[in-house]
């Protein structure tokens, strides 16, 4: 499989991670992004600043470099980085538009997070603003609708929790989704990465990215 790289230098990389492929090495032993790119650009370093999920593909920016990766995660840590999200849900939010802001608490041994109460021990904000794009009618899943969601924290599945929770489910999703669930094998999950935005870790100039959401589950619309 060859990945699509975007941009280049000596101090970051920014590709697009397909949907399945892991951001880094993981138990299962199959390419991950970290190991392709350390190949592709022929570089010893490959930093990791925004993780995507394994069924989430779309656009991750790399640092070549321990200095650039030190920069870049502190702007990450001031929600300086701009991340925005092209999502499948099914049903359609009441709102075109809003912010959904919760408190999640992940469950490292069964690898999901759920929303729980603001006091709950080790519970961490999650916030995200969305737009409604365009609403159709499924005949197996009723009504899908494409929203933009401008993400600004970066919780684990935070995404797909938050919009869970509101019984707006990502199309796909085969851990929060009760339609998905109980289908085998991998599925493609409607979520993309399709926005970034960032400062070059050395220039310090502004840098955009901008791709299309791939995959059957966006063709509806």
């Amino acid at each position: 499989m060859k990945i699509k790289i975007l941009f280049e230098d000596e101090d970051i990389v920014v590709a697009y991670k397909p949907n399945g492929m892991p951001s880094q090495a993981d138990k299962t032993g199959d390419m991950d992004m970290v190991t392709y790119l350390t190949e592709a650009c022929n570089t010893k370093y490959i930093g990791v600043i925004n993780r995507l999920d394994r069924p989430v593909g779309g656009i991750m920016v790399f640092a070549k470099n321990q200095k650039a990766a030190a920069k870049l995660y502190a702007q990450l840590q001031k929600n300086e980085i701009c991340k925005q999200y092209t999502a499948v849900i099914c049903g359609e939010p009441k709102e075109k538009k809003g912010e959904l802001v919760d408190y999640l608490l992940k469950n490292q041994k069964l690898n999901i997070s759920k929303v729980v109460n603001k006091e709950c021990k080790n519970a961490k904000e999650a916030r995200l603003k969305y737009l409604a794009l365009e609403t159709v009618d499924d005949e197996e899943f009723g009504k899908l609708t494409l929203v933009k969601i401008n993400l600004i924290t970066g919780r684990h599945h935070q995404i797909r929790v938050q919009f869970s929770s509101r019984n707006l489910p990502l199309w796909g999703d085969n851990k929060y989704n009760e339609a998905f669930k109980k289908r085998r094998g991998f599925t493609e999950i409607a979520l993309c990465s399709t926005s970034i935005s960032f400062k070059h870790p050395k220039t310090n100039n502004a840098m955009e990215f901008n791709v299309k959401a791939e995959g059957e589950c966006f063709k509806a619309f």
